[in-house]
Formats: structure tokens, C-alpha cells, sequence
């Protein structure tokens, strides 16, 4: 059914490492809204990854490699959306009335709904995910034509990776949030975080479907 399972286990941790819009979130959500926020992101992104594996399996992806407009309107509709995460960002370190208040506990407000809204949108708002299923998860499903329950598993597989990796990632973030309840490093978080949003939201933007 597999082939070389043991280096798929080993890229998808190595991938699940490597920053990008989805680490950008969960550290935001996590240092400055709490673990649980965090999770709740990390949980969103998981979902996301899901979706894109049955789009992959279901050839739904193929499609948006293939067609220019579709692949344009997902692209646009992402790099949007991390265009206005990082504006909003923005707007919280420099706004004069000062970042948003503190809940009892030391954190931004932000609800479990919205933190999972967010980890979701910002997975799927990336179409090169897509792109990257339909090459990466057929090198290791055995046979010319791999069957839907072998992609379902592997990208099922790397989802569950990612929600691992990224669980423990925010356990850990969220420790050091409450550095985090003084307006001037929170200022300095938002800034940041706004910049790394707009810069991937350029990326994205600019991406070609090869």
C-alpha cells in the first residue's frame, strides 16, 4: 500500500517544522490569547490540511493546478486574507488608544470560534498546498495509479503530524506569553506578526501554479 513510509514520516515532520503563515498564526494566537486559542489555530490548520487531502484524492486539486482562473481566484482569496490578518496586526501595535485590553487572565480576547476560523482560513487560503499533494503524496502509495484509501491515509497521515508538531509547539509558546501583557512588547509582537502576514500574503500573491 506504501512505499518508503519511513521517509514520508520523516519529510512530513521536516515540513511540519518549517515556519510559514501557519506557525505565524499559532504563535501569535498562542502568546497572546492563550493555549487553549492556540490550539483551537492548530486545530483550524489540521482541518485545513484534511480538506486539501480529499481535494488531492478527489482529483479536485489536479483541477485547480490545471486551470489558471481557478487557481487565480484561490490565490487572490488567500493572499487577501493574510493581507488583512497582517493590516490588522499593524493597526494593534501602532493604534494610539493601544493594543486591545487583557482578559483577567493576562491575554487578547479572542474566542475558540474565531482562533479555529482563522488557523482554517489561513491553511486553505494557500493553494500551493494542493499543488504540493498531488506531487508529494503519490511518491509514496504503491503502484503507477495509487488507490484513494493510500492518499486518504498518507495525507491523513501528514495532517496528523502537523497537529502534533504544532500542539507541541504551542504548549510551548504560550509559556512564555506573559512577557506578553505589557503594551510595548505587545506592540512589538503585532508589528512583527503584520509583517510576516503581509510578506507571506505577497508570497502568495506572486506564486506561479509551477
Amino acid at each position: 500500500m506504501f512505499v518508503n513510509f519511513d521517509t514520508f514520516i520523516a519529510l512530513s515532520l521536516l515540513l511540519a517544522i518549517a515556519p510559514g503563515p501557519d506557525t505565524a498564526i499559532v504563535t501569535r494566537n498562542a502568546l497572546t490569547a492563550g493555549r487553549e486559542a492556540g490550539i483551537a489555530t492548530v486545530f483550524g490548520i489540521a482541518s485545513g490540511l484534511a480538506v486539501w487531502t480529499l481535494a488531492a484524492t478527489l482529483g479536485i486539486a489536479a483541477l485547480l493546478q490545471a486551470s489558471a482562473p481557478a487557481f487565480l481566484v484561490v490565490k487572490s482569496i488567500g493572499a487577501a486574507y493574510l493581507a488583512f490578518m497582517g493590516l490588522q496586526a499593524l493597526w494593534g501595535a501602532v493604534r494610539p488608544s493601544g493594543p486591545p485590553p487583557l482578559t483577567p487572565t493576562g491575554h487578547r480576547r479572542l474566542g475558540l470560534r474565531a482562533a479555529y476560523r482563522q488557523g482554517a482560513l489561513t491553511n486553505l487560503g494557500n493553494p500551493k498546498i494542493a499543488i504540493f499533494f498531488t506531487s508529494f503524496l503519490p511518491q509514496f502509495a504503491r503502484g503507477d495509479h495509487p488507490s484513494v484509501w493510500a492518499l486518504i491515509a498518507l495525507g491523513l497521515s501528514f495532517s496528523l503530524i502537523g497537529l502534533g508538531w504544532l500542539t507541541g509547539y504551542t504548549m510551548i509558546v504560550a509559556r512564555i506569553g506573559h512577557v506578553l501583557r505589557r503594551p510595548r512588547a505587545r506592540r512589538i509582537l503585532d508589528g512583527l506578526t503584520g509583517l510576516v502576514f503581509l510578506g507571506f500574503g505577497a508570497k502568495i500573491a506572486l506564486e506561479h501554479r509551477t
